[in-house]
């Protein structure tokens, strides 16, 4: 993947984010639900206003219609002519409300009179209305006539008209009436506006009352956001201040509870850390100076034990070994210590790798064993005395667990040096190697009393990581294969450093390996 498709992929992934933010959810929601409320609120006040327009025009209309009929078609004499059948669609067309008349009388059917026959003549009234219209119906109680009005609206050319129509008597003439509904439909194009307009405003209206909602409810969710991001970083003072008895109120006081009682087990649990740190310390070095001394003695019985009875020299030579053992068990544990603390401290300078690797394995007689594969010219900025216990350590165990030959090759690769160690023996269990790093912990539990302290790897670890390095543990092909990574400049030390308990000062040479 190149630079600019992963800045396109983060630039849309934060997008994204943003996009489903609990702000933006909570405006659209308002937007929602206000543009549901305002469309259908718009929705059904226009076609109730439309309906009432429309149906009011009509009305009006059509009454006056009736009524304008009524009134001239009483002058009209039998077999009327058509200039006749003309003035009466003129009379009746006269009112007032501004509509067009057409008559047709059964006895002169080939005569159509209209009040303005270059718009409206019969054809232009719909066939269903013209058959409606003449069809008779049955004479009852509840229906005295036999001919009624009939209407209908429909669209003309683009316009919209209600044409309506009847029948005067059984034998009489024919009148349909055309009215324009265009001022209507003006009006309801400016209701329509209306309501648009205002459906926009009480969108606009929403989503500020959605960004007001939300900046209440989610400044108090921040701040809590921010003091649990500061409360995991270890500022464990961090409190919030409570204001009101709402539900957002009751979870700053839980948080605030949450934080004191963590606070209270935090410094309780620091207080017994330091306490055992500082007694495997004060142990340490209170052994120290007895140690001194039966490391004296037992190099002495050590010197002269071909000379002693042989019965004795065995159990002389065990109390030289354990002795030893003993020291670098507690040299390693305050070593341990140190680290524990904080006061571990680095002395770097620059060095060749490859010129340090050879002098671990020369100092310790171990060239008939290893195979080295470093090239001269790999400078790094490193504490030389610690990375020579890492590397005693790497390679240590490599020959004590793995068995010759034991490989060490080095390489440089983006600004880090990578040192591989890999040994010829069955490799490292599964189940054992998410545990190599851990103190005193032993693949064997059965050889408890093995030379190693179970301390040799975990202070290997700690020398890479104070370096900003690390090791790794896994299986090669042949063998475990242990990868320490180191960059060629360690990272800059902490601008405050720990208190530690008093232990100044660097261990000697760990020779222990797990």
């Amino acid at each position: 993947m190149t630079d600019h498709q992963t800045t396109t992929r983060c630039f849309a992934t934060g997008r994204w984010r943003k996009l489903r933010s609990l702000r933006v959810r909570l405006i659209a929601v308002f937007a929602a639900v206000a543009l549901l409320a305002a469309v259908s609120a718009s929705g059904i006040a226009y076609w109730l206003n439309r309906d009432a327009v429309l149906k009011r025009a009509q009305d009006t209309a059509l009454n006056d219609f009736r009524v304008s009929l009524s009134r001239n078609v009483s002058e009209l004499p039998l077999n009327a002519t058509c200039p006749e059948l003309a003035a009466l669609a003129s009379n009746v067309a006269s009112s007032g409300l501004n509509y067009d008349v057409v008559v047709v009388d059964p006895a002169h059917p080939e005569c159509a009179a209209s009040s303005d026959p270059t718009h409206f003549t019969l054809a232009d009234v719909p066939g269903t209305l013209q058959s409606t219209v003449a069809r008779p119906r049955n004479v009852t109680e509840s229906n005295p006539y036999p001919y009624h009005l009939y209407w209908l609206r429909q669209n003309m050319e683009g316009r919209p008209f209600v044409i309506g129509g009847t029948k005067v008597v059984p034998s009489g003439p024919t009148a349909y009436m055309f009215k324009s509904l265009e001022n209507e439909r003006a009006d309801l194009n400016t209701l329509g506006w209306s309501l648009a307009i205002a459906t926009l405003l009480a969108l606009i209206g929403s989503a500020l009352l959605a960004q007001a909602a939300s900046a209440t409810v989610l400044r108090p969710v921040k701040r809590l956001g921010d003091a649990a991001r500061r409360l995991g970083e270890g500022h464990l003072d961090t409190r919030l201040e409570v204001d009101g008895s709402d539900e957002l109120a009751d979870l700053a006081r839980t948080f605030n509870r949450a934080a004191e009682q963590l606070h209270e087990q935090v410094e309780e649990l620091s207080a017994r850390e330091a306490q055992s740190r500082r007694f495997v310390a004060d142990m340490s070095h209170e052994l120290r100076t007895p140690l001194t001394a039966m490391t004296a003695v037992t190099d002495i019985l050590e010197d002269e034990a071909e000379s002693l009875d042989p019965m004795i020299e065995p159990a002389v030579r065990l109390v030289v070994s354990e002795t030893r053992r003993l020291s670098d068990l507690v040299e390693n544990l305050m070593e341990v210590t140190r680290f524990d603390a904080g006061t571990a401290k680095l002395v770097a300078d620059e060095v060749d790798i490859a010129d340090l690797i050879m002098s671990c394995i020369d100092g310790r007689a171990w060239y008939d064993a290893v195979e080295l594969d470093a090239p001269r010219g790999i400078l790094a900025v490193v504490d030389p005395r610690r990375l020579d216990v890492v590397f005693a350590n790497l390679i240590g165990n490599a020959l004590k667990h793995g068995g010759s030959p034991v490989r060490v090759k080095v390489r440089e690769t983006d600004g880090s040096v990578v040192v591989e160690v890999s040994d010829s023996g069955p490799g490292i269990p599964e189940n054992v190697l998410p545990h190599v790093f851990d103190r005193f912990y032993k693949a064997d539990r059965g050889r408890a009393r093995s030379e190693g302290s179970g301390l040799g790897l975990s202070i290997a670890m700690a020398n890479a990581q104070i370096h900003g390095g690390t090791i790794t543990a896994a299986n090669g092909e042949v063998g475990a294969v242990f990868t320490l990574t180191l960059p060629l400049t360690p990272p800059p030390p902490p601008s405050a450093g720990g208190t530690g308990d008093g232990l100044a000062g660097d261990a000697a040479e760990h020779k222990d390996s797990q």
